[in-house]
C-alpha cells in the first residue's frame, strides 16, 4: 500500500485506490457525479490546498519563471501546512499510506512547479510510504 501524488483528470494507475483532490475549487463545468467517473477526485479535500492568497503566489511566481518567487510560494505554503489542522491532515494520510492505496493531487500539468511537489516531500517528512 502506498500514497501516490498525481494530476487530477490523469488516467488511474492500477491500484490507485481512492483519490483525494487537494484543490481550492472543483473542476469547472464538471457535474458534481462526474467527478470520480472522469478521473478527478472521490473527494475533494481543500483543506491541504494552498489559501487563495498563497495559490496566487504560485501563480504568480509560475508566469514569471522567478526561482525566489517560486521559493517564497513555498515557504508560505509549508507554514500553512503547519498550522494545526493541516498538520493532523498529512499525519493521517501518512499513516494511511501504510494500511490503504489512496493518491493526492491537484491540476497543475508540472508537478515541480504545483503545490504537489511540496505536498509529496511534506508527506515524505512524515514517513508516507510514496509510491513512484
Amino acid at each position: 500500500m502506498a500514497i501516490r501524488i498525481v494530476r487530477l483528470g490523469s488516467d488511474r494507475a492500477p491500484g490507485e485506490g481512492l483519490r483525494i483532490g487537494t484543490v481550492r475549487r472543483p473542476p469547472r463545468g464538471v457535474p458534481k457525479t462526474e467527478f470520480a467517473s472522469q478521473n478527478w477526485y472521490d473527494v475533494w479535500y481543500p483543506n491541504l490546498a494552498p489559501s487563495v492568497e498563497t495559490m496566487k503566489m504560485a501563480q504568480a511566481a509560475q508566469a514569471s519563471g522567478v526561482p525566489a518567487q517560486w521559493t517564497a510560494f513555498g515557504r508560505k505554503y509549508r507554514s500553512e501546512m503547519a498550522e494545526a489542522d493541516a498538520s493532523r491532515s498529512l499525519d493521517l494520510l501518512a499513516a494511511l499510506s501504510h494500511q490503504s492505496a489512496l493518491s493526492v493531487g491537484c491540476y497543475c500539468e508540472d508537478e515541480s512547479r504545483c503545490h504537489r511537489s511540496f505536498l509529496r516531500a511534506l508527506l515524505a517528512e512524515r514517513g508516507a510510504d510514496i509510491a513512484y
